[in-house]
């Protein structure tokens, strides 16, 4: 290991860089998590991610990553044999599928490409098959944004397709590199189960993992028999009530949580969302001034967390990846699953800003070059024309 001068740009569609307001959060000491300050505490983590997930209802944190989340919204709802219709937008939504299976549901999957988000259409066919009878499908799973692939899914028709279907399936929506970085509403939408995690948009490094419920699936828990003991919703009800936890709780990742949200709400989460939006706009016009192209083909699905950029045929993400970790000190994602070293993923999401973000362009560009890419140059100049024509709404006026 060799000093490096300046910092590491960490660039991967998460865990995000974590800002120094958190970081101080973190570092407090230690509190008794069953004395009165925690109390406090608790209580305003659990109502500040009712802020941020768009619910009024129930709000389940676990010291745990995603995947925990996952497991706990099928838990909690579903019972052996269960079926499941989960959507395969890429690599996450093919995980979730893995541990429903083994969890001993079954799982029917609605494959996609890959480079697209969600088919609402093909989500209600599957379900109008299975209206009469039984109705074995229990629950519809799809992410809200699938991090392997930079392809957004439309929540609101998906809820559509259930209810055009006439199908009580619940459904369970993914939103752990969405959250807080695009617009989202857990009640808005008509979501049962909404997952979540820390390290993405809430600037966390990793370890919250969030549940979002609604009354029909805290109703569907009553009867689900899936074995749970750690995830059991119904084990926080009372001890949250009053600001603590059945046990042992992230103390320290609770104190940054507390501040990451006052960061993004003193921001103001409409900006928040704005400033998201514009730093995918620029990235994507600098993937079509290199030449390159993106994984998701429809324009309209495409993330504004990250973006997932195709190498041309023969030319190895991966050691491009390395190069740029190397010569630049920024790291970029890999591909994942199907997309291994077909694509490298820009991350935009969480505490960046204008700079921050050509910086990791610039990267790029450098990179492809030093590579011997077939690119064209220029990327870093259409996304800096793109940045510098921002709104005015953009800019703080004080």
């Amino acid at each position: 290991m060799r000093n490096r001068p300046g910092r590491h740009f960490l660039q991967i569609p998460g865990p995000t860089n974590v800002p120094g307001r958190v970081l101080e959060a973190i570092g407090r000491p230690t509190i008794d998590h069953r004395g009165p300050e925690f109390a406090a505490l608790g209580r305003e983590c659990l109502d500040a991610m009712r802020r941020m997930l768009g619910t009024r209802g129930r709000v389940v944190i676990f010291p745990s990553s995603g995947t925990g989340a996952w497991e706990a919204a099928l838990v909690n709802t579903l019972s052996p044999g269960d079926r499941v219709l989960v959507y395969e937008t890429g690599h996450f939504a093919r995980l979730w599928a893995e541990v429903a299976r083994r969890l001993g549901l079954e799982v029917e999957t609605v494959e996609g490409d890959w480079r697209s988000g969600v088919d609402a259409g093909a989500i209600e066919k599957a379900l109008s098959r299975d209206a009469g009878g039984a109705r074995s499908i229990r629950a519809v799973a799809v992410l809200h944004n699938e991090t392997s692939t930079g392809a957004a899914s439309d929540v609101p028709a998906v809820r559509q397709a259930l209810d055009a279907s006439g199908h009580p399936a619940l459904l369970l929506v993914d939103t752990i590199s969405s959250l807080a970085s695009m617009p989202y509403e857990h009640d808005g939408w008509g979501v049962d189960v909404t997952v979540a995690g820390s390290q993405k948009g809430l600037m966390l490094p990793p370890g919250l993992g969030f549940n979002a419920v609604s009354e029909k699936a805290w109703r569907a828990g009553a009867a689900a028999k899936l074995a749970r003991s750690y995830w059991d919703w119904r084990a926080m009800e009372d001890p949250n009530a009053a600001g603590y936890f059945p046990f042992t709780p992230a103390t320290n990742l609770l104190f940054g949580l507390k501040e990451a949200v006052a960061m993004l709400e003193e921001e103001g989460m409409e900006r928040v969302f704005d400033r998201h939006r514009r730093f995918a706009a620029a990235t994507r016009r600098a993937v079509q001034a290199w030449g390159l192209d993106f994984n998701c083909r429809r324009p309209e699905h495409r993330s504004a967390s990250l973006t997932a950029v195709r190498m041309p045929d023969g030319w190895s993400a991966d050691a491009l990846r390395a190069l740029i970790l190397e010569r630049f000190d920024v790291s970029l994602g890999n591909g994942l699953g199907k997309l291994d070293d077909r694509v490298f993923r820009i991350g935009h999401l969480g505490d960046l800003n204008d700079v921050t973000l050509l910086g990791t362009l610039a990267a790029v560009e450098m990179g492809l070059g030093l590579a011997g890419a077939p690119f064209q140059r220029g990327g870093v100049d259409a996304a800096m024309d793109h940045l510098a024509a921002a709104p005015a709404a953009m800019v703080d006026s004080s």
